[in-house]
């Protein structure tokens, strides 16, 4: 486990260069980040050559943690999990969702990225506060992040000494790694294009000249035993449950990417093809259809605000969702999806399947919700209860369905006004969940797909 004291302590430039130290060496690296963030994962997948993965006990529950971990890490020698802020910071009500947690329930040593920026025998305090605030978390060493020279490196490590903490790397300032950012955060690997592998190249580069690897793999010990994550057996234990057989046929689900839709997780996909569908992707900025035979169709997250003007230029997609949705298919759209699916975005046309608009603002709407489904959809049963995730810039007028017709209000949750929109099969809102936390969700999506699917004309 790659943790910090604080956010921008340089976990991320780090945590991307070990895994692409080592897999550059001839090392099978399984990537881990820990939360809902979206875009570190992309840098993860492009250093390890394995999909990067997230570990969010509030979305997924503490129970899926160390199987999901098992489940992305078979066949790999390693695995490096990027921890999350601050080592002890997670959600502000009771600090779920944190790295120390995740260390707890994977038993992972952590090693500490410290930017040592204007310190030196303060370091000794700094270690030895995280490594005896909780007697559970196994601190294990220490990489110095930012170091300005040779002498500095010498008094730091006397300093870790003190605390009782091994150096295992000194990483200098470089400022030329910075990857571009904007409102959200990075700039996502999809986005950058060749530009993010040369970045990541350079942070391989880095750390393999400054952190001594042997020593950081070292510390690593296995994952407790016990049981793997399998998306077959849990879509098997929903249909179970539900009383619903397999899908009548394999649907067809279109699962929008590329850099405008990039924020999905890799158990989706996973989930998806367990429960019978046939996953087949479609970039919003290129293709000017649906693949044949669509029968369902997600839109994750992203930043279509950031290609608004190629996304609104590509009508025969859009026409093409606007009728699908007019279908009753499924559509299921969370956060960059629901603004695609508005009338327009920034004053420029979208979709057109939801009677509302979608606008940048100055606010960012940030954090985990407990919300409930008010309105019963192709995703979730009316009353359902979910753990969720908000990150966005966007509003969108009006902000919620109105109950009118066949639809109403995605969610409610706490004194917040209802927020999101259930139409006909489309279930859209800004909030983010984690389908590996949900997976009755999925097989409920595919079997509305099946069923409209059944009912297309041949």
């Amino acid at each position: 486990m790659l943790a910090a004291p604080s956010s921008g302590s340089g976990k991320t430039t780090v945590s991307t260069g070990l895994m692409a130290a080592l897999a550059r060496r001839g090392t099978r690296v399984a990537p881990f980040k820990v939360g809902p963030d979206y875009i570190d994962p992309g840098y993860h997948t492009l250093a390890a050559g394995l999909p990067g993965r997230n570990l969010d006990p509030v979305l997924v529950g503490t129970d899926r943690i160390a199987p999901l971990a098992r489940h992305g890490s078979a066949g790999a020698d390693v695995a490096v999990v990027e921890g999350v802020m601050g080592l002890f910071d997670g959600r502000i009500a009771d600090g779920a969702g944190s790295t120390a947690q995740v260390a707890a329930l994977l038993g992972a040593p952590v090693v500490l990225v410290v930017d040592v920026r204007g310190q030196s025998r303060s370091l000794a305090a700094l270690l030895h506060g995280f490594r005896s605030f909780d007697a559970d978390i196994d601190v294990a060493g220490v990489i110095l992040n930012r170091v300005g020279s040779p002498r500095h490196v010498e008094v730091l490590t006397a300093a870790a000494d003190e605390a009782g903490l091994p150096v295992l790397g000194a990483v200098p300032r470089r400022a030329e790694l910075v990857v571009p950012s904007r409102h959200l955060g990075l700039v996502t690997a999809a986005e950058h294009g060749a530009a993010a592998r040369a970045a990541v190249d350079a942070m391989a580069e880095l750390v393999a000249t400054h952190v001594d690897l042997d020593a950081v793999v070292a510390t690593a010990r296995p994952l407790p035993e016990g049981p793997v994550w399998d998306p077959g057996a849990e879509i098997a234990r929903v249909r179970a449950a539900s009383g619903d057989g397999p899908a009548a046929r394999g649907p067809v689900i279109a699962v929008a990417g590329g850099p405008a839709f990039g924020f999905g997780y890799t158990e989706h996909a996973e989930l998806l093809r367990a429960a019978g569908a046939e996953v087949a992707l479609v970039d919003p900025l290129r293709d000017g259809s649906l693949p044949e035979g669509t029968a369902g169709l997600v839109l994750p997250g992203g930043f279509p605000e950031e290609h608004v003007a190629a996304l609104g230029a590509n009508a025969p997609l859009r026409t093409a969702i606007a009728a699908l949705a007019g279908t009753g298919a499924p559509v299921h759209a969370e956060c960059g999806g629901l603004l695609y699916l508005c009338r327009e975005l920034d004053g420029v046309e979208m979709c057109g399947v939801l009677p509302a608009t979608g606008a940048m603002t100055e606010r960012l709407t940030l954090g985990y919700r407990e919300a409930v489904a008010v309105t019963g959809s192709s995703v979730f049963d009316e009353g359902s209860r979910v753990s969720g995730h908000e990150f966005h810039r966007c509003a969108v007028t009006p902000r919620a369905g109105h109950g009118t017709g066949d639809g109403g209000p995605a969610w409610a949750w706490r004194a917040a006004e209802p927020e999101g929109f259930v139409q006909g099969g489309v279930h859209a809102s800004f909030l983010h969940t984690h389908p590996a936390g949900n997976p009755d969700a999925v097989a409920r999506f595919v079997t509305a797909a099946s069923r409209a699917d059944a009912a297309a004309p041949a």
